[in-house]
């Protein structure tokens, strides 16, 4: 469980804010936001099937650029 300790004097949009970066780094939006609704377990391969080529062809494009730039 997460928790985030309001310091004297700290304003509360401060705290919320230290608050959503931490849900963030633990992944807990993003679980929340997959649970809102049931995903069959071929939609949820197909899903990360889709990400995992994304990630490749993102990565393949870099490579290629970095290549292509001058070394200086």
């Amino acid at each position: 469980m997460i928790q985030v300790r309001v310091k004297k004097g700290e304003a509360i949009e401060r705290a919320i804010k230290r608050l959503k970066k931490a849900m963030d780094k633990e992944g807990i939006i993003k679980q929340l936001r997959a649970d809102r609704y049931f995903e069959k377990p071929s939609e949820k391969k197909r899903k990360k099937s889709a990400r995992a080529r994304s990630r490749a062809r993102s990565l393949a494009r870099r490579a290629a650029l970095a290549e292509s730039m001058p070394h200086i």
